[in-house]
């Protein structure tokens, strides 16, 4: 197998639904490392032709698209518009983590020899990705874990406060809610609009609650509840010029928009590429900006923790699955290959037409904002009349559509979430809408 030639591997998997090419691979396959690499030479050799052939192409829909979109592996009529919560891996990734898998099969050895040594790649290319330094890198688990390391690591007396927002996911609130009970820190929430009408509206209110024992800012950047794109650029300018430390949620944010570290200038983010960036699940990224690393204690400590004088010193857990961080990587090299300001520029541009078609319904709200510099690839939206888990079920039995609920009622934030990635297409938006509209009809 290892001396076929690249054409007559194309046509071996030609014939394969992407069914059977899944299936192909769990059964145990005899694929050697070699043949993975050369189909995923393939898909890149497939990328680059695209990209050649429409480089001048910015429609948000079409040939382009359509052809990147077979590079995943749903099953048969599956529309993923949940990645939200967990999206899918490209083909590519999906064979580097079967490859890497395999060596703990064939040679373990090499799973403590071998793997590891190419993790530091991988902690480079991600450095590159998000415009930050290797030595700010941190590989962790998931979004969650990055929260605690920076809420359990940062010293906080009695009485200090930190604000967060009134729409904070449940990783991003309770391990400030354990600080307090265990070390007795003050939470303070600042309300949000649904959905705020500009960049000042966010930031002034913010400005408002900060007191003399204000120490830290955690705050969303990718808002799960409401699609709010948080803006941590001038939320950070604020809060630094009064002294205060800003930590953002952004579990969406890796995939979804073209990241600059640099530029959003916040002190930690966390995130969870397993969502738009096509990673496995399982592992996630922390940052955190040079400057501040000295406050900042580990939260799990083994060999190294008092040696490193880098990021690497919040990572000393001990052995890790690291074909899960090598597949990060392609991840990582598969957006690369298409671009991550296309990437942005086709999910906020699907995102816009669903609004917009959204609100041409009669009484559907929007709870995301229509404004695409704090809005992106989430779009959270209710109906009066219309209870969101039969608009969930709807569109999942007649069309194959995976959405879901979010938010809840109490809070005024119950609704339904859209995630609108790459290989989603405007005829799939249309499908959906046309399930709403349908339900909406039926209410009258």
């Amino acid at each position: 197998m290892d001396k076929i030639k690249q054409s007559e591997l194309k046509d071996h998997f030609k014939g394969l639904s992407r069914r059977d090419f899944v299936k192909y691979f769990l059964a145990g396959s005899a694929l050697s490392i070699s043949a993975l690499n050369r189909l995923n030479a393939s898909v890149y050799q497939s990328i680059t032709s695209l990209n050649q052939k429409y480089i001048e192409d910015e429609a948000p829909d079409g040939v382009y698209w359509d052809a990147l979109s077979k590079h995943f592996l749903f099953k048969d009529g599956l529309i993923m518009m949940n990645n939200g919560t967990v999206g899918p891996m490209p083909k590519p990734v999906f064979n580097t983590l079967i490859k890497h898998f395999k060596v703990q099969v064939t040679n373990p050895f090499d799973v403590y020899n071998f793997i590891p040594s190419k993790k530091e790649a991988v902690r480079a290319k991600l450095a590159r990705f998000i415009n930050a330094s290797p030595d700010e890198i941190v590989i962790t688990r998931n979004t969650t874990e990055g929260m605690n390391f920076v809420a359990n690591g940062l010293d906080l007396k009695k009485g200090d406060e930190v604000l967060l927002s009134s729409m904070e996911h449940p990783g991003g609130i309770h391990p400030w809610k354990l600080k307090e009970k265990r070390y007795g820190i003050k939470i303070k929430n600042v309300p949000l609009g649904l959905p705020p009408k500009s960049v000042s509206e966010i930031v002034d209110a913010f400005e408002k609650a900060i007191s003399p024992r204000t120490k830290v800012i955690s705050i969303s950047h990718t808002v799960y509840i409401s699609g709010l794109i948080f803006p941590l650029k001038e939320l950070s300018e604020m809060a630094h010029e009064r002294g205060v430390l800003v930590l953002a949620d952004s579990a969406h944010g890796i995939g979804m928009l073209d990241l600059n570290m640099k530029k959003l200038g916040m002190d930690f983010f966390a995130t969870s590429p397993y969502k738009w960036l096509g990673a496995p699940t399982g592992v996630g990224v922390l940052y955190v900006r040079k400057e501040v690393q000295e406050k900042l204690w580990p939260t799990i400590a083994s060999g190294g923790w008092d040696r490193y004088e880098n990021a690497r010193k919040f990572e000393t857990l001990g052995q890790r699955a690291d074909a899960l961080t090598i597949a990060l990587g392609e991840a990582v090299d598969f957006q690369n290959a298409v671009g991550r300001e296309r990437i942005e520029r086709r999910i906020k541009t699907l995102a816009g037409y669903l609004k917009k078609e959204l609100e041409k319904i009669s009484g559907v709200k929007l709870h995301t904002s229509r404004d695409p510099y704090i809005s992106g690839g989430l779009t959270a939206f209710s109906i009066k009349g219309v209870e969101p888990r039969k608009v969930v079920n709807y569109v999942r039995e007649k069309y194959n559509i995976v959405v879901r609920t979010i938010g809840n009622k109490k809070a005024g934030t119950y609704g339904i979430r859209v995630s609108t990635h790459i290989y989603v297409s405007l005829k799939h938006v249309n499908m959906l809408l046309e399930g709403i509209r349908h339900l909406v009809r039926r209410r009258s």
